[in-house]
């Protein structure tokens, strides 16, 4: 079946195929109170050039799409340098944009390859655009976007990194960036997608809004995984003055413990807040002494996702700024999704 692609800059052509197959907070997220939407037709969308990046992310998005009852889409897109293409538009039976198009097409069908065991609805769209163009712009209609953290160059023409650096700052869903190292999926194929990960999802809070919305897809997913929800609150070292003053590593360590028990308290609250939305779901929080890089990081082998907001508080009370966001993307060894603070 073909579907007529959306009409923008970056997408200038597509070409699609059915499968068989307590705060003082302003405005909260809720779970039940949020305004309906209409659902987005692309369901999990997920950027594609062959890499095994690209795999991972492939395997990822369609167990995320089985999870959620939601299609898959698998985009390829593929642009010629100004440089090449006069090159190649020199040669008159070269067929620069051509031979382009045939090369994304044979990427599309490596993903038809994979998944040929898939059982859900899958669509598949060639994109004439920059990769990063396209997945923003085409991110509107989707529920997820999901893209490896590296490709080979492209999706063809462009490095996946940049791609994955620049999506989760533009698009208008949560972005997931899987990183090659991922091991929720095991083995290839169709037991790839169908097998379970039993381990928790994890959300970094700062009881911002912002976080909070986090906290909201996280928790969705969750359930949609049958998993547990983990909230985590970090608390940054106040001062290394006890390295130079002994005497004064009991007042530091009086200040830290009541720093403590101020966030152990907010977090009590966070988490009450989200179980209210979402009592089937298991809930639990912790406060974790570092650097919220550095604790996020530190339990990439021991959760299946971990969740973020594109920022949080200012300043120092801060656990997730965009600056956070950006650090778990390049360093991540599992599954980082970041949450938009408007969609």
């Amino acid at each position: 079946m073909n579907i007529e692609s959306p009409a923008t800059p970056a997408a200038t052509s597509s070409e699609s195929s059915q499968a068989h197959d307590a705060h003082d907070l302003a405005p909260e997220p809720t779970a039940a109170g949020e305004q309906q939407r209409a659902p987005r037709p692309l369901g999990v969308l997920v950027g594609f050039d062959g890499s095994a990046n690209a795999t991972a992310a492939l395997r990822w998005a369609a167990r995320e799409a089985h999870f959620r009852a939601l299609p898959l889409t698998v985009m390829s897109s593929f642009t010629i340098p100004p440089a090449v293409s006069g090159y190649l538009e020199s040669f008159p039976d070269a067929g620069g944009q051509t031979l382009a198009r045939q090369a994304t097409e044979r990427t599309l069908n490596l993903a038809r390859e994979q998944l040929a065991g898939h059982a859900g609805e899958v669509t598949y769209r060639l994109e004439h655009g920059d990769a990063a163009g396209v997945m923003v712009n085409l991110s509107g209609s989707a529920e997820l976007c999901v893209v490896g953290s590296r490709g080979r160059g492209g999706f063809t023409g462009r490095i996946l990194g940049s791609v994955a650096a620049a999506l989760p700052s533009h698009a208008h869903s949560p972005t997931v960036v899987v990183p090659h190292t991922d091991e929720s999926s095991v083995g290839e194929g169709p037991e790839a997608i169908s097998t379970a990960d039993t381990r928790p999802v994890v959300v970094g809070i700062d009881g911002s809004p912002h976080s909070r919305k986090a906290a909201v897809e996280a928790a969705r997913t969750a359930i949609s995984h049958g998993t547990r929800l983990q909230l985590v609150m970090a608390l940054p070292p106040l001062t290394t003055a006890a390295m130079w003053y002994p005497e004064l590593a009991a007042r530091e360590q009086a200040m830290v413990q009541t720093r403590v028990d101020d966030l152990n308290k907010d977090l009590d609250v966070e988490v009450g807040w989200v179980q209210a939305q979402f009592p089937e779901l298991s809930v639990t929080g912790s406060v974790e002494e570092g650097f919220p890089v550095n604790v996020l990081q530190s339990m990439g082998g021991r959760v299946q996702l971990t969740v973020v907001g594109t920022r949080g508080h200012g300043g120092v009370r801060s656990a997730l700024l965009g600056s956070v966001s950006r650090e778990l993307l390049h360093h991540a060894s599992a599954p980082v999704m970041v949450v938009p603070a408007h969609d």
